[in-house]
Formats: C-alpha cells, structure tokens, sequence
C-alpha cells in the first residue's frame, strides 16, 4: 500500500495517467458520435481510427511523423509560455510568418549550397517568429495588454501579411500556391524515404517524412534542460508562479515576460520552416483566409502534455496519429465533417487532463491514505489485544 502511494504521489505518474484519461474518453466519444452517424459502420470505422498512419503501413507512419513535426514545435511553443505565465494564442501567426520567410529564402535565395541553404532558411523563420511575438511581449511587460488580445490580433496580421507577401513575391499563379524551394533548401531525408514507404508495384510510394523530425525532437529535449537545469529556466518559470514573488526576489520580471514570448514565437516560427521545407511533394504555401491549423492544435498538444517539452513530443505524434486515421474514415462513406468532429473532441477532451491531474489523483490518493489508515488502526487494535 505505501509504494501504491508513493507511486501516486510522483508527478511524472500523474501526468502520464491523466492525459491517457483524457485521450480515452476523447475516444469515447468520439465512438458515440460514429453511433449517432452510422450505426452499421461505427465500429469498423473506430477500428481505422485506433489504426492510425498504420492504415497504410510505412508510409501512414512516415506521414504520422512529417505532420507531427510542426505540432512538437508549436506544442512546445504554446507549453514554454505556459510555464512562464503566458497563454501564446499567436502560434498560427508566428507560424505562419516563419513559413513565410524559410519559403521566400527557399526561392530567392539559390546563391546559398546545401546544406546552408536549408539551415538559413530555417534560422530565417526562427528569427521572424521571434520578431512576430516580440511585439505582444513588450505589450504585456510594460504596457500590461493582456497576451491573448495582443497574439490573437497579431494572429491576423499575420496571416493577411503572409498573404500578401506571398502573392508579391514568391507566387505560382497557375496553382494559386507559392513556388517550390530550391532543392538545396529541401531538408534531407535521413534515410527516412527509405524506411517509410510502400509499395506499388515496381514503384515506391514514399512520405514526406525528412530530417525535421530529428529537429523538432533535439529542441523539445534542449527546452526541457533550458526550463528544468538552467537558473536563466528557473526565473522564467518563477515569473510564471508570481511576478510579484520573483520581482521582490531581484528577477527582472518584465525582461523574463519578453524573452519568454520571443522564444516562444521562435518555437512557432521553427516550426512553420519545418513543414514547407519539404521539396516539390511537400508543403507549399496557400492565400487563404484561413489562420494555420498547426498553430492552434499547438494549443491541445501542449494541454495533453501538460506543458512538459519530452511529453509534447508523444502528445504531437499521437494527435497526427488520430488525424491520419480520420482521413481514412471516407473509405466507409463517412462525411468529412463527422471526421473534423471526432478529431475536435479528441483535442477538446485533452484540456482535461488538468482536470484529471488536480481532482481524480487527489481523490485516488485521499481514498488510499484513508485505506492505510484504517490498517494501521487495525493493527494497533491487533496488539492492544
């Protein structure tokens, strides 16, 4: 009974336990929703959904993964400002400003050789992200406007910015898309194109999955020392708890809140260079009125993870995992709307591992306190008889 307890009591246990309560019931539900759609067809098309990027072998899995990329970036991007103090909405416009800039370096830049082209490229998008946040952190630090207004307004900017610059600059008008990177700023397989794909024939059906993968995983783990080993991680997670606290305590609360935000535009910005570094099969930019999807469903990794940066990793892989396996539910007739919304409350269910984490253990660990007790009364009776 006390190493039940002292195994509920660790956070990391915690942690891991609610989050799959959280994903269970999003399943759940999502099973209740085939139901109500198609009752004939609910369970076989539950079944593609646990399936995932299996449900076309090497090469679902390789896709699992490209598109899991850019949700680690801007999970971590969304979970860092969290454990400041900060609720980053802006990842779809840092996002999509840092695509903007990896895809314009990508085209106009040809004088660069790989791999400095690529890498540049990339550098470009961080440095823009970062940029793009800066302006709602100065806001927040000494102007006190609060960070969603500020991230969400810059969202449209953004977005609308992107759209112009795109259209001025680096514009395919015959498939209303940007133009192709250069293939020296294509970022290299890694020998991925060689494990995840399939076979058709005499032909090889391959991913898109590259190097960025590899990328996205080597920032989560240098955030997680940043936050976690690091005095410069320590002040910005002590803003987070208080600011009045960690001023009082000589931190420079208001140069924390800004460094805080511009790395988590960063963070975002990566991100976007990431996803549209992918050659002529990949990625390329659309003019839509539509913000970046990858930016908000930053939001529901880094809730799943609870903002832990190696937890944001496995939340943005199982979250691409259930998008693959959702698109494969139009085989059974299945709308796309029905998939849009199994996957949405999949994602919502997520903001409730906070929930699971603070009441449900609490009660476990209050129930099993309550049980050791009662034993050990059990025992003193025993030898007082």
């Amino acid at each position: 009974m006390k190493q039940l307890q002292s195994i509920l009591e660790k956070d990391s246990f915690s942690r891991t336990i609610s989050s799959i309560f959280s994903i269970l019931i999003g399943l759940l539900f999502g099973f209740i929703i085939l139901l109500v759609s198609n009752p004939t067809q609910a369970v076989d098309g539950f079944l593609i959904i646990l399936k995932g990027g299996f449900s076309t072998h090497a090469k679902g899995i390789g896709q699992v993964l490209y598109f899991a990329t850019p949700l680690i970036l801007t999970g971590l991007s969304v979970g860092f400002a969290f454990k400041t103090g900060l609720f980053n909405i802006g990842a779809p416009g840092q996002f999509i400003m840092g695509a903007f800039t990896a895809v314009y370096i990508g085209v106009k830049w040809t004088f660069l050789p790989a791999p400095w082209h690529w890498i540049v490229a990339l550098l470009g998008a961080t440095i823009v992200g970062g940029l793009w946040a800066l302006i709602p952190g100065i806001l927040k630090a000494y102007l006190n406007v609060h960070e969603v207004i500020a991230t969400i307004m810059m969202n449209y900017i953004g977005m609308y910015l992107a759209n112009f610059l795109v259209k001025s600059y680096i514009y395919d008008s015959k498939k209303a898309l940007s133009m192709n990177v250069a293939d020296t700023a294509v970022l290299p397989k890694a020998g991925l194109d060689k494990i995840f794909y399939n076979t058709m024939g005499t032909t090889k059906d391959l991913s898109t999955v590259n190097c960025g993968i590899f990328i996205a995983i080597i920032i989560a783990i240098i955030i997680y020392i940043i936050l976690n080993k690091t005095t410069f991680g320590y002040e910005l997670k002590a803003c987070g708890f208080s600011q009045d606290a960690s001023k009082y305590a000589g931190i420079n609360d208001k140069r924390n809140l800004v460094t805080s935000m511009v790395i988590s535009g960063m963070l975002a910005g990566l991100g976007g260079g990431l996803l549209y570094l992918s050659g002529g099969n990949g990625r390329r930019i659309k003019v839509v009125d539509v913000l970046a999807i990858e930016g908000f469903n930053g939001i529901p990794v880094a809730l799943l993870a609870l903002s832990n940066p190696i937890g944001t990793i496995f939340s943005a892989i199982f979250i691409s995992y259930i998008t693959q396996g959702g698109h494969y539910l139009q085989t059974l007739n299945f709308v796309p709307e029905v998939i849009d919304i199994i996957i949405a409350c999949i994602i919502y269910f997520s903001a409730f591992s906070l929930f699971f984490k603070d009441y449900i253990f609490r009660f476990i660990k209050n129930r099993v306190q309550s049980m050791e007790e009662k034993k050990q009364e059990r025992l003193e009776d025993g030898g007082e008889e």
